[in-house]
């Protein structure tokens, strides 16, 4: 019986990042470096949130969602990446390429409306210093952070059933490295018009409605850091508020790009990139943004390194201590064995002294 590598019809073909690039390699390891750095910075930034008092604040707890979903955007796409960068085969089945659709779009989603909550946060923050703890208590900062992951689940459940339900007939190969909804559109049979309105119209008030808050929160802001005498007090409303505005520009700017802007303004390798920008570069840059430009982060890390070289130092103190031990047990046995003339005389010495004192 012969075998032969056969591939289901319901399988697709993802044709990667590169097609028939001689910069693989390179490529591959640039990734895969990318890959690291955002995972370990964001578990890194989720672990002192949570080991840290200091940062068991509203805004830092936001902060950790955000990390959070950061890791969860990049590993739904990267290893898979990664793995046919270096494989020849580069199928993705239907049920596999529906899963990613719907945890990208769940992350996607979460995440605009984390960072708008995290606007409103800082104008709290800012504008109403004094009702801070009230206003964004914990079962406040809770529900906000349930809202932000109900609302990006809700658009994966919406979006994924539509655009896994459509017939898809003739080619099998995705020109993307990922399940995007956009590529594997391309490939159905059957017109989407209809569809592709409803999911243009779904991902501008997913775009609009975070933004809004945004634009308002910072519109307050800047009045009330205009009306500030302080200059200290402006530059620490200011650096609080730089590294949330550098993610949000970064974020919906590639946002806007693939599912805003018509789709005759888009090419092949134009929408690769942008993709690649904000599900791979995004969730590294983030942590690194918050972490470099936060002295509260930075300084929970040194504790952090502080407390574990304290911690080497009494281990290293502790076995040095036990090594020692077996010698005097060792002396102690020895003195039962037999005498030694050396303890016996220091013995005698010690028991005459104490007979000659004085009562």
């Amino acid at each position: 019986m012969s075998v032969r590598n056969t591939t289901s019809s319901s399988d697709f073909t993802l044709l990667g990042l590169l097609v028939n690039s001689e910069a693989t390699g390179i490529v591959f390891t640039l990734i895969f470096a990318i890959f690291v750095v955002a995972v370990t910075a964001n578990l890194v930034m989720i672990f002192l949130i949570q080991v840290d008092p200091r940062l068991h604040t509203p805004m830092y707890f936001l902060l950790s969602q955000l990390s959070i979903m950061d890791t969860l955007f990049i590993c739904t796409t990267v290893p898979k990446l990664l793995v046919d960068m270096v494989s020849t085969e580069k199928t993705i089945s239907f049920v596999a390429c529906g899963i990613q659709i719907f945890l990208y779009l769940t992350m996607i989603g979460s995440e605009f409306f984390l960072l708008g909550l995290m606007a409103y946060d800082r104008y709290v923050a800012v504008c109403n210093p004094l009702r801070y703890p009230v206003l964004m208590n914990r079962k406040v900062c809770l529900l906000l952070a349930s809202g932000a992951w109900f609302g990006g689940s809700l658009d994966g459940f919406l979006l994924t059933p539509i655009t896994m339900n459509v017939p898809y007939c003739g080619s099998r190969s995705i020109n993307h490295f990922f399940c995007e909804i956009p590529a594997v559109l391309k490939l159905a049979c059957a017109d989407t018009s209809l569809y592709e309105t409803l999911m243009y119209i779904c991902c501008v008030l997913m775009l609009l409605i975070p933004i809004s808050i945004i634009s308002t929160s910072y519109s307050l802001i800047l009045l009330t850091v205009h009306r500030m005498r302080s200059a200290e007090g402006r530059k620490k409303a200011f650096t609080t508020c730089s590294s949330h505005l550098t993610v949000v520009s970064i974020f919906y700017g590639a946002a806007f790009y693939t599912y805003v802007l018509p789709q005759s303004f888009h090419t092949p390798e134009q929408d690769k990139v942008v993709s690649a920008f904000y599900t791979i570069v995004t969730p590294m840059l983030n942590p690194l943004i918050y972490s470099l430009r936060n002295k509260d982060v930075m300084g929970a890390l040194r504790r952090v390194f502080t407390r574990c070289s304290s911690a080497q130092k009494v281990c290293v103190g502790i076995s040095s201590s036990n090594k020692a031990l077996p010698s005097v047990f060792e002396s102690t046995a020895d003195l039962g064995r037999k005498p030694a003339p050396l303890l016996t005389a220091v013995g005698i010495t010690q028991a005459s002294a104490f007979i000659s004192l004085p009562v």
